[in-house]
């Protein structure tokens, strides 16, 4: 039977459309490839309870990790108000009150979609060490003060808990050789990788009751006490690592003052270490509370004794070298001081430290820089040759020099990776292509919907 010429139209104009629908169908699924979305974020809270002050960081991490460690960047810093949480000794509610500001700033810098699948620690060191050496007791009441602020938080606690030494110095390691990409950096191929092992760089952290000292040395660590391994991106890391308490810088103040009261033959401190013209008043109580401090009060001395500065430097040096025991270690290579074992320093090293500016600590400046010379130079055997290759700095690409971030790095490991979205998508060509196949598909359907209403009846 013949067709009509409408008929004839309207079958040319349905084959082109069964056409071009068909192969835009086929190029959607044959040309498609998979692509990766953009991973989640994570966060994680950590809070540095030190022995002057408290610290909270937000850290943040894509949830497609790196060979199993998260590429971490800090999000926010904040310095909480107050003393260290062991000076709450006689108040411990207050201790974890005193959180509560950074703790909101913390909140507000995570989303609240987030919140719960965040970690947050609160790790305590020297301070809240010393306190539990004095009073066990005053120690564990500060500790449930605080976890009971911080686990009311919308949050995933995981404690408040009390940080070795060991690991304090090993983590700061952690932080510095991450945050100056000597760990895993990010190359001009768009991969990531691990630079040479020789660039690492050691630490050197210098805290109010504690003073550590971490680095990779160039042979066998023959204690293994003083040995700290973990894993990052993939490679084993071994490091030297040993955290000295008593020798941080106020400790080592209070150290001082009470050998020099107990040296005094009248009831009057003359400080070799304060400048010239200096006059003031020390109370005697609150020197001998700290354990640090070995020796007992004087009986024949009245409770507040007047200081006097004489500002002379090279009695300065030989009071601070009392503070130390060399001659546990002489004639060994691999010893630092009071007997402890260290292998000889090698490479870079970057010291933490931070210098307040108040007025009541500008005393003390000249027995810091001092006692510190006197640390690096005869305690751990830096010279002429290896000094240049110290460099002191607070921050470095961005984030705080400190435990905290070596503390989130490592953890990451344990926080398990989530693999990117994958989603079908093509190439650009293909999808302009696609575009105009259905763009003519739509006339044709459009030409045929006209064609049928407007084409006269035979």
């Amino acid at each position: 039977m013949k067709l009509t010429r409408k008929e004839q139209v309207l079958t040319a104009l349905l084959g082109t459309t069964a056409a071009l629908a068909v192969t835009a169908l086929v190029l959607t699924l044959v040309q498609a490839t998979s692509v990766l979305l953009p991973a989640d974020t994570k966060f994680g809270i950590v809070l540095d309870a030190g022995s002057s002050h408290t610290s909270l960081f937000v850290y943040r991490w894509p949830a497609d990790k790196e060979n199993d460690t998260g590429v971490v960047s800090q999000a926010l810093a904040c310095r909480v108000k107050g003393p260290g949480i062991s000076s709450y000794a006689s108040d411990p509610a207050q201790a974890g009150e005193s959180l509560r500001g950074c703790l909101e700033e913390a909140l507000a810098a995570v989303p609240e979609a987030q919140q719960q699948r965040t970690p947050m620690f609160l790790g305590a060191t020297a301070g809240m060490r010393l306190l539990s050496q004095k009073n066990s007791s005053q120690a564990g009441h500060i500790f449930a003060a605080v976890a009971q602020v911080l686990g009311r938080a919308p949050v995933a606690f995981g404690g408040a808990e009390l940080l070795a030494g060991r690991d304090e110095g090993a983590l700061g390691w952690i932080t510095v050789n991450y945050v100056l990409g000597l760990l895993v950096k990010y190359s001009f191929s768009g991969e990531w990788i691990r630079p040479p092992e020789g660039t690492l760089v050691g630490a050197l952290d210098m805290g109010g009751a504690s003073t550590q000292i971490t680095f990779v040395p160039g042979g066998p660590i023959r204690d293994e006490s003083t040995q700290a391994s973990f894993r990052l991106y993939g490679f084993e890391h071994r490091v030297y690592t040993h955290s000295y308490l008593c020798f941080g810088r106020d400790q080592m103040l209070s150290r001082l003052l009470a050998r020099l009261v107990q040296r005094s033959p009248a009831p009057r401190v003359r400080h070799p270490c304060y400048h010239g013209g200096y006059v003031g008043a020390l109370s005697l109580a609150p020197l001998y509370e700290s354990p640090c401090v070995q020796a007992a009060p004087r009986p024949d001395f009245p409770l507040s004794l007047p200081v006097e500065g004489t500002g002379n430097p090279g009695a300065c040096v030989s009071a601070i070298r009392e503070l130390f025991n060399f001659s546990s270690c002489r004639g060994r290579e691999d010893c630092a001081f009071n007997g402890v074992y260290q292998p000889p320093v090698r490479g870079r090293f970057y010291v933490e430290a931070a210098w307040p500016g108040q007025q009541p600590w500008l005393r003390d400046h000249c027995a810091s820089a001092l006692y510190i010379l006197t640390l690096l130079l005869e305690g751990h055997g830096f010279s002429e040759e290896t000094w240049p290759g110290i460099e002191f700095r607070k921050q470095a690409g961005g984030a705080d020099i400190g435990w905290t971030l070596g503390y989130m790095l490592n953890l990451t490991n344990m926080i398990p990776a989530e693999a990117p979205a994958q989603w079908r998508a093509q190439s650009p060509a293909v999808w302009v292509a696609g575009v105009v196949l259905v763009a003519l598909t739509l006339v044709a359907v459009l030409a045929v919907a006209v064609a049928q209403l407007l084409w006269p009846r035979d």
